[in-house]
């Protein structure tokens, strides 16, 4: 007898899931993303865009504008806040290399007064610390051409991903009409309107979860200004939500746009203790906004407890990098909104639900 349950050909929304079969969903579900992440990732972007796009271009349709411009004009706006980003992501690159020489000359100081200091505490001398340096980088060309090899495969990934995309989207908003009749025929025609008003309801949760990602990015703006102006950086609030808004860009926006605050400070102040201090703020930042802020605010937003907020962060992040831990939080509210009204996952929706309201009774 085999373990994997028999799938239903009609949706019984009173059919109860057991355990097993719950946990069995979850592991084949989980195997499908990982495998499949390089369509599933970009779609799940575009579907995400076509939500948030939906009011817009309806009501440019209102007007009477032919769809086909109402969707150009709706990713036109899209494409003009993601180059904006990535411009300012471009003046950072630029202010620093202004201030690279400085820069420079103060990494060399301080590898001298590094190098002076390992002499006069550990008596290793000049020439065992550059044959040591030498050996180190020797053994680490193996390493370096596999960051390289990884570094080019994600910027293909990232180039495939800014083409396909729009396309995606364009295409699903075009389409929307076919894709709603298309999903309707799947459950029977008594739960018809309670499709219609879960698909009405994931577009308003995916308009709460962008809402809550701005409320997200003025936090750790203000966090990173206050924290920055404590240890008397100049700029402070230019700096802070300059950082804020490139966390949008996982990883690079954050490297690069800590790196002028730390030359400046560096260069300011003449001391190792400032840029120390910027990367201390920025990290401690950017741990509070993992793990508290981006789940409370989100959270509370979506109707989703902060425990599984992270927990799902977590799954994106392994089964999706950076985008998994931004896709699967409006996912897990699609579900939710999915638990919150099928008798047979009530376990599922009384899991997801923040509890305020059984707090209340």
């Amino acid at each position: 007898m085999s373990l994997i349950p028999k799938i239903p050909t009609v949706v019984d929304a009173n059919r109860k899931i057991s355990a097993v079969e719950f946990l069995l969903y979850f592991v084949l579900l989980a195997v499908v993303l990982y495998f499949g992440r390089l369509i599933f990732i970009p779609l799940s972007f575009a579907l995400l865009i076509s939500f948030i796009l939906y009011p817009v271009c309806r009501w440019l349709e209102k007007k009477g504008i032919n769809q086909i411009i109402a969707i150009a004009v709706s990713l036109t706006i899209v494409f003009l806040i993601i180059v904006s980003i990535l411009s300012l992501l471009v003046f950072q690159i630029k202010e620093f290399a202004l201030e690279w020489d400085t820069f420079k000359e103060k990494i060399i100081e301080a590898i001298n007064q590094m190098s002076l200091f390992i002499f006069q505490y550990f008596n290793i001398t000049n020439n065992e610390q550059a044959i040591f340096l030498k050996n180190l980088i020797s053994h680490s060309e193996n390493q370096a051409l596999s960051i390289l090899k990884t570094t080019f495969y994600s910027l293909s990934q990232t180039l495939f991903y800014i083409i396909i995309i729009p396309v995606f989207s364009a295409l699903i908003l075009f389409h929307r009409s076919m894709f709603k009749d298309a999903l309707l025929h799947f459950f029977p025609i008594n739960q018809k309107e309670k499709i219609l008003e879960i698909l009405l309801e994931t577009i308003h949760a995916y308009h709460n979860f962008i809402k809550g990602m701005f409320l997200v990015y003025l936090i750790v703006g203000i966090l990173n200004s206050i924290g920055l102006l404590i240890i008397g950086i100049p700029h402070p609030f230019m700096f802070g939500f300059v950082a804020a808004i490139l966390t949008f860009i996982p990883y690079i926006g954050i490297m690069v746009s800590s790196l002028l605050p730390i030359a400046i400070s560096w260069i300011t102040f003449n001391s190792i203790w400032y840029p120390i201090g910027v990367i201390a703020v920025f990290s401690i930042v950017q741990i509070l906004e993992a793990y508290i802020i981006f789940p409370y605010v989100v959270g509370n937003r979506l109707k989703i407890n902060t425990l599984i907020i992270i927990i799902m962060i977590t799954l994106g992040g392994i089964l999706w990098g950076a985008a998994g831990m931004i896709l699967f939080i409006p996912f897990t509210s699609i579900i939710k909104l999915i638990a919150d009204r099928t008798e047979s996952l009530k376990a599922i929706s009384i899991l997801l639900d923040d509890g305020k309201q059984n707090d209340k009774e």
